[in-house]
C-alpha cells in the first residue's frame, strides 16, 4: 500500500510539479475562460440583432434582405459541426491574416453560439403574450420602444436559464480550439502527457477544472435566475 501511494505521488509529481507543468494548466484554463468569456458576449450580441431582425420581419412585413441572411445564419452554423467551423475560419478566412489566434478562437465560438442564442431569444420573444404588444401599439408605441420596455425584459426572465445553459456548453465546447494550436484545457493536458506518458493526472485534473468552472457558473446562473424572478 505504501508503495502504491508513493508511485501515485511520483506520478502527481511528473504531471504537476515537476518543470512546472501546473503552468500549463493555469494558460490552459485562462485561454478557455478568455474565449467562453468574450465569445459568450459576442454570441449574445449577435443573437439579439438576428432575433430583433427576424421578428421585426414577422411584425412588419419589413427587412426581408436581412432576414433571410438572418435565417440561412442561423440554418449553416446550427447545420456544421464547430470544429470545422473554427477549422475553416482559420485555414481558410484568417489564413493570410496576421491575427492572434485565441481571436479566431473567440470569433468561431462567438459565431457560433448567436446561432442557438437567436433561436433562445427569438423563443423568448414569442413567449410574450400577443395582447401586450397590441395594447403597446395602441398606446402609440414603436415596435424598438415596445421591445425596448415590455418585451425584451419579460423575454430575458424567460429565457435566462437556457441562456446559461448555453454559456456552460460554450465552455466546454471550447476545447475543440487545440485542433488550430491553442493552449487550452484539453490541449494543457495533452502536453503534459506527451512528457511523461502518463494519462491519469493531466486528464483527472481537467476534468476537477471543468467541473470547478461549471459548478460556479451554475451557481450565478441560479443567482441571477433569482434577482430576475423579483422583476419579472
Amino acid at each position: 500500500m505504501i508503495e502504491w501511494f508513493s508511485e501515485l505521488g511520483d506520478r502527481f509529481y511528473q504531471s504537476v510539479i515537476y518543470d512546472e507543468r501546473y503552468l500549463y494548466f493555469l494558460e490552459g484554463l485562462k485561454n478557455t475562460l478568455l474565449m467562453a468569456f468574450f465569445a459568450a458576449i459576442l454570441g449574445f450580441v449577435i443573437a439579439t440583432v438576428v432575433s430583433i431582425i427576424r421578428d421585426y420581419h414577422k411584425e412588419t412585413g419589413k427587412l426581408k434582405i436581412l432576414n433571410a441572411i438572418s435565417n440561412i445564419y442561423v440554418y449553416i452554423i446550427r447545420g456544421t459541426p464547430t470544429l470545422l467551423q473554427l477549422m475553416i475560419l482559420y485555414y481558410v478566412v484568417f489564413r493570410s491574416v496576421d491575427i492572434s489566434i485565441i481571436t479566431v478562437g473567440v470569433l468561431t465560438f462567438g459565431i457560433n453560439s448567436g446561432a442557438y442564442v437567436a433561436e433562445i431569444i427569438r423563443a423568448g420573444f414569442d413567449g410574450v403574450s400577443r395582447g401586450q404588444k397590441e395594447a403597446a401599439k395602441t398606446l402609440g408605441l414603436s415596435y424598438f420602444k415596445t421591445m425596448k420596455s415590455i418585451v425584451f425584459p419579460q423575454a430575458i426572465g424567460k429565457i435566462f436559464p437556457a441562456l446559461g445553459n448555453e454559456v456552460i456548453t460554450l465552455l466546454k465546447e471550447t476545447s475543440v480550439a487545440s485542433y488550430i494550436g491553442i493552449v487550452e484545457l484539453i490541449k494543457a493536458s495533452d502536453i503534459i502527457s506527451s512528457r511523461t506518458y502518463d494519462y491519469f493526472f493531466p486528464l483527472i485534473i481537467t476534468a476537477i477544472i471543468y467541473l470547478f468552472c461549471t459548478f460556479i457558473l451554475t451557481k450565478l446562473i441560479s443567482f441571477g435566475e433569482r434577482r430576475l424572478n423579483r422583476y419579472v
